[in-house]
């Protein structure tokens, strides 16, 4: 996956755990560049050489790695970095060279300082009348570089005046919204009810009613800045994101590059992306417990993790900006203060972060100051901090009833297969059975695991979790670069769960995913549902510190990790994930069918290929009634209109992609806003009278309740209606306004009984399977395994 660059303007990092680091320039990148090449030759899975063939990949990936959509370098510039470097970075980098790296990132800056320059000239004294017949290409990407410099003069000019009328469109659009939200309040004040009472001020026109609360009055709100000012500032932030940049950031988008010249998967990670990592899969980290992002060049509060040693301490509040950072107690003297505007948002990141125990000091303008010069100096001891968001959580759901009788349906999302890779406390397959085991003792009929979205994580945690629903058995099997072939077993003497069964997918379910629902289906133990495919990543990758690598006497302190492809994944029926990932025997349309989305829209994905299958026996004697759903499917489809909005939208988007270009005349571009608005009000409208229907004839709709690992253990189940935003993602965000209240209940009401399309259609699949299945509720198997029918 590519590495986020300067182009991207804005992140939002949640604060973690290393200990304090050296100064980056204490290690010397030149020898971290040739141990990471020699890694990658000796360790992949392709066992490549870093030769003259891959120093072509290399150049190629690095210069579209920093100039994505080719905007900036010239060709001229690119044929001159060809004639240097095409077949000689691998001398290079051997030798511990990584010059060519920062040559080419500095021609790359020059090149940023100069085209920002021309545009806010630009700016400043063209005049623009959006009438032109011109268009800009959407995606740059395969497009040749301007030939010279006077050649991206001309793309620019297109680029500015391209961004220049997206703000112009998008400030019209927003004052017709105000303007509707406006009218609609007018409107709403001047109802008056007929059974109203009359208030006191109504029946005596002529006498004051002094406020009985004194109110704070509001700052005043700072006038919105012209489009042309917004456009200039825009590019202004980029030129700030690139002097943050260092040597040791420079080195880390080189050597990714060079890593993913071997497969997508391979990556070098400098050391706060291991130690990122590290917290992504534990789903825990050691914190303030705190989320930031950047605002106006300084660092801002955007959220508090409920129960962390910020929300604890108490004092620091969403919405308040750090501007200096300092280290322990302190001596009070200003040398021990770090000033943080201005700063890369990952290197303010690592001053807060610490050991547990250890005391971090910021300087803070508190969000509820009027002055915006005032300054608070908050303490907070660093502590643990739990990631509930990302969590394995489960529904109860109650159908409508019919013919008297309602059926109890359980739904367990799963963002990722997260693990503790140090100690196994973590475990979501240990989540996924507390929940699975309550909802059984709910005497649900059927279960849906949901890993929309799930990009993977722990391989044990897969082979575990099949054990779930499987017996003992092979779940997955992998081959090394020898071609030696290996399997695992899940343990499990008998499944916990053996009813009915669906594994909802989409593209975006990938890896360990991938592997759980290969297995399920190969045993013909769940139907798959979802998008055409999943998304087709069958390596196993491990993580090597490269500091292992090095001298002994080297300074390793910002070597970093390499996560390398060792295997690749293979399905106990012998086919690989690999590219062509797990497809599903019942298939929801979706728009992502379009998009280049996927291992097989990856350079230097490793092929697809089989291996024998192994020995293992069916889940079930017949095989699932596949005809029979897929008919059923096919029928509900045909009649219900999400699903034909979904195809229309994906033709018109096809369209597009297919197109790749936007107009830039500004009358052609608002009929197309226009357009799309008609359409977008009358499936709105649609939506209302659909949902009214359906109330009308169904009296009751789906009763839901949440489980958490939280409440999981509590007797009393919380209906989902009553369920806050804040104890689903254990984060204390901003107060949503009044108008965006008004928005999430309206998207929330706009589907029958408030059910997004895909989840209400799974849920009707899984209805159809418990009655094509006749299976009755159980509970969670604990005893011994079942014996075999006659025995």
């Amino acid at each position: 996956m590519r590495k986020a660059t300067s182009r991207f303007l804005s992140a939002a990092i949640l604060l973690s755990l290393t200990a304090a680091t050296p100064s980056p320039a204490e290690t010397n990148f030149g020898q971290v560049a040739m141990h990471v090449a020699y890694m990658l030759q000796n360790q992949h899975y392709a066992r490549q050489e870093f030769d003259d063939k891959v120093s072509k990949k290399l150049l190629d990936s690095y210069l579209n790695f920093l100039d994505y959509s080719h905007i900036y370098f010239t060709q001229q510039d690119v044929d001159k970095f060809k004639a240097e470097y095409e077949t000689s970075l691998d001398e290079h980098v051997l030798t511990r060279n990584i010059s060519p790296a920062l040559d080419i990132y500095y021609k790359y800056e020059e090149r940023v300082k100069q085209h920002v320059a021309f545009a806010k000239k630009t700016l400043e004294t063209k005049k623009f009348t959006f009438d032109s017949t011109r268009s800009l290409d959407i995606k740059r990407e395969k497009a040749p570089w301007p030939k010279d410099e006077a050649a991206a003069d001309k793309l620019w000019s297109d680029l500015i005046e391209g961004d220049l009328l997206a703000e112009y469109l998008s400030d019209k659009a927003r004052a017709e919204s105000q303007k509707k939200k406006a009218e609609a309040k007018a409107k709403k004040a001047s109802e008056v009810k007929p059974d109203a009472p009359k208030t006191d001020a109504a029946a005596k026109p002529d006498e004051k009613i002094e406020a009985k609360v004194a109110v704070k009055p509001a700052k005043p709100e700072e006038a919105e800045d012209p489009p042309e000012k917004r456009v200039s500032k825009r590019y202004e932030r980029l030129l700030e994101q690139l002097a943050e940049n260092d040597q040791e950031d420079i080195v880390n988008y080189f050597l990714s590059c060079l890593a993913t010249t071997y497969d997508p998967h391979t990556e070098y990670m400098s050391q706060q992306e291991s130690d990122n990592f590290k917290i992504q899969m534990n789903h825990s980290l050691v914190g303030i417990g705190a989320l930031l992002s950047t605002k106006d060049n300084v660092a801002e509060i955007q959220g508090i993790v409920v129960g962390g040693p910020a929300d604890k301490q108490s004092e620091l509040k969403v919405g308040d900006k750090i501007l200096s950072v300092s280290q322990g107690e302190g001596s009070g003297s200003d040398s021990d203060w770090v000033d943080t505007k201005y700063m890369k948002l990952q290197k303010i990141v690592e001053m807060i972060r610490g050991k547990a125990g250890s005391v971090v000091r910021m300087k803070v303008n508190p969000a509820s100051a009027d002055d915006p010069s005032e300054i608070k100096i908050i303490s907070i001891v660093r502590g643990n901090v739990d990631l509930k968001e990302k969590l394995a959580n489960a529904e109860l759901l109650l159908t409508p009833p019919v013919n008297g009788k309602s059926s109890k349906l359980g739904w367990i999302t799963l963002p990722s297969f997260y693990a503790d890779m140090e100690d196994g406390k973590v475990s979501c397959t240990a989540d996924v059975a507390r929940l699975l085991k309550r909802l059984m003792a709910e005497k649900i009929e059927g279960l849906v695991i949901d890993l929309r979205s799930d990009g993977g994580g722990s391989l044990e945690e897969a082979i575990k979790l099949t054990g779930l629903f499987v017996p003992k058995g092979p779940v997955v099997q992998a081959k090394d670069w020898k071609d030696n072939i290996t399997w695992r077993d899940c343990e499990n003497e008998r499944a916990v769960y053996e009813g009915p069964l669906i594994v909802l997918t989409d593209k975006a379910s990938a890896s360990a995913s991938e592997i759980f629902a290969a297995a399920l289906q190969d045993y013909r133990r769940a139907i798959i549902v979802g998008e055409k495919s999943t998304f087709g990543k069958g390596t196993v990758q491990t993580i090597l510190p490269v500091e292992r690598y090095m001298p002994f006497f080297s300074d390793k302190s910002r070597a970093g990790a390499l996560k390398v492809t060792i295997q690749k994944f293979y399905r106990i029926a012998g086919g690989s994930t690999q590219l062509k990932g797990v497809v599903p025997e019942i298939i929801l349309p979706s728009v992502r069918d379009v998009m280049e989305i996927g291992e097989d829209a990856l350079p230097n994905a490793l092929p697809y290929d089989t291996i024998p299958p192994r020995t293992f026996t069916y889940a079930t004697v017949t095989p699932l009634p596949l005809s029979e759903l897929s008919s059923r499917v096919k029928s509900r489809m045909e009649t219900n209109p999400e699903f034909q909005y979904i195809l229309e939208d994906t033709k018109r988007f096809k369209e597009r992609i297919d197109k790749n270009t936007v107009s830039l005349n500004e009358k052609e571009r608002q009929k197309e806003i226009d357009d799309n608005k008609v359409r977008f009000d009358a499936r709105k409208d649609e939506r209302k009278n659909r949902v009214k229907q359906t109330a009308e004839l169904s009296k009751e709709g789906y009763t839901q309740f949440r489980l958490t690992l939280d409440n999981v253990d509590s007797p009393q189940l919380v209906k989902e209606s009553t369920f806050t935003k804040e104890q689903t993602s254990g984060m204390r965000t901003a107060a949503v306004s009044s108008d965006d209240d008004d928005t999430s209940a309206e998207l929330s009401n706009q589907f029958p009984y408030g059910i997004e399309p895909v989840k209400l259609e799974t849920l009707n699949i899984l209805t159809d399977l418990i009655e094509l299945s006749g299976h009755q509720p159980q509970t969670a198997n604990t005893g011994e395994p079942k014996k075999p029918a006659g025995s």
